[in-house]
C-alpha cells in the first residue's frame, strides 16, 4: 500500500498538475477534500514560503500524513515587486481576476515594454510527520503585456506574456504549463526531496 501525500488545495486544475508531475513519486496523491480535511487556513505570513508551510503544517496536524502546499503570486518589477508576494491580497481577495487583470494593465499603460518585466514565483512546503520541513522555489519570467489574452490559465495569467514562446501564459497548453510554470518547476524540485 502506498504512502499518503495530501495537498493542501480543493483546486482540481492544480491537483491535476501535481499528479502529473508527481505520478512516479510512490505516494498515493490526495487534496484536502479527498482526505477529508475541511480547514479555513489563514495565510497571514509575509513570505511565499511562509505561507505555504502554515498551510502545510494545518494540514500536517490534521492528518499525520506528508502534505505539500504551496502559495503563489505575481511580482511586477515596475511595481518595485508589488502586487509581489500577495497577488490577490494585494487586489483584493474577493476581487474578480478580469478585475485584477485590468488594474495591473491600468496601471502599467505608460510603462514601456523593457521595463515591463514581471515573474510569476511558486514555493511548495512540505512538511513530513516527524516534523521535517523542505521548500522548493519555481518562477517563470515573462513581461506583463498590453491585454488580456487566453483562457487556458488561471489568475494572472492573461495578462503575463512569455515573449520567447510569444503568447501569453493562458495560452500554454497543459503539458507545456508542467514543463514550463513556476508551479512546475518547484514541484519537480520537490519531487527530488521525496
Amino acid at each position: 500500500m502506498k504512502k499518503k501525500l495530501i495537498f493542501a488545495t480543493g483546486n482540481e486544475g492544480k491537483m491535476k498538475e501535481v499528479r502529473e508531475i508527481l505520478a512516479d513519486s510512490g505516494y498515493e496523491i490526495l487534496s484536502m477534500k479527498e482526505a477529508g480535511v475541511d480547514l479555513e487556513i489563514v495565510e497571514d505570513g509575509t513570505t511565499f514560503e511562509e505561507n505555504a508551510l502554515i498551510k502545510a503544517r494545518a494540514v500536517m496536524e490534521a492528518t499525520g500524513e506528508l502534505t505539500l502546499a504551496d502559495d503563489s503570486g505575481l511580482e511586477i518589477d515596475a511595481f518595485d515587486g508589488g502586487p509581489g508576494v500577495y497577488s490577490s491580497r494585494y487586489l483584493g481577495e474577493d476581487t474578480p481576476y478580469t478585475e485584477k487583470n485590468q488594474i495591473i494593465l491600468d496601471k502599467m499603460k505608460d510603462v514601456p515594454e523593457q521595463e515591463r518585466t514581471a515573474r510569476f514565483v511558486c514555493v511548495i512546503a512540505a512538511i513530513f510527520p516527524d516534523g521535517q520541513t523542505y521548500t522548493t522555489r519555481g518562477t517563470m519570467e515573462g513581461i506583463i503585456g498590453y491585454e488580456a489574452s487566453g483562457e487556458n490559465g488561471f489568475g494572472y495569467d492573461p495578462i503575463f506574456y512569455l515573449p520567447e514562446l510569444k503568447k501569453y501564459s493562458a495560452q500554454l497548453s497543459s503539458n507545456e504549463k508542467n514543463e514550463l510554470s513556476h508551479r512546475g518547476e518547484a514541484l519537480r524540485k520537490m519531487k527530488e526531496v521525496l
